[in-house]
């Protein structure tokens, strides 16, 4: 599956060297509010994945934590047979927004093979990343630009959408 070759301290660097780049494309997305944006995006997005294999990866489960809500909370702490407190008080702090994020990284629950001990009630920031299929992208700009640091898959997806910058 995977004919894109992952190497996360390249990705680092490429990030680092194309931020300022990205940032400028990105106000002006913002700015311009392009129709076609989740189209393609979303395009891209499905392109990309055909091309990247997670599990051969993994490095947002290493090295960023996802927020986590109430329900994901419940949803983990009975997987686990815990309460929820116990759940909370085991695996997570609160961040500088209140915001419930796990005490450490690697996540917890990412096991050696890259899979995810409770991938079936995982949070809902995990479900959901790495957002590039979202509806109204241009909301999460911000977001993407982080994320385009951590994740192969946004880098990629980000580099494409800015050769389509004619369309947008």
């Amino acid at each position: 599956m995977t004919t894109y070759k992952i190497d996360i301290e390249a990705l680092k660097e490429k990030a680092k060297n194309t931020e300022a780049e990205t940032k400028t494309f990105f106000a002006k997305l913002k700015k311009k509010k392009p129709k076609q944006l989740d189209d393609i995006t979303h395009t891209l997005h499905n392109e990309v994945f055909e091309e990247i294999d997670c599990l051969e990866c993994a490095n947002c489960c290493k090295s960023i934590s996802p927020i986590i809500i109430d329900k994901d909370i419940e949803r983990m702490a009975k997987q686990l047979r815990i309460k929820p407190s116990a759940f909370i008080d085991q695996y997570l702090n609160l961040d500088n927004e209140n915001d419930y994020v796990f005490k450490e990284a690697p996540c917890p629950f990412l096991m050696p093979d890259n899979y995810c001990m409770v991938y079936e009630q995982r949070p809902r920031a995990c479900r959901e990343y790495p957002h590039t299929d979202r509806k109204r992208f241009y909301q999460i700009l911000n977001l993407t630009l982080k994320n385009t640091h951590y994740c192969p898959a946004v880098y990629e997806v980000v580099d494409r959408l800015k050769l389509q910058k004619d369309n947008l």
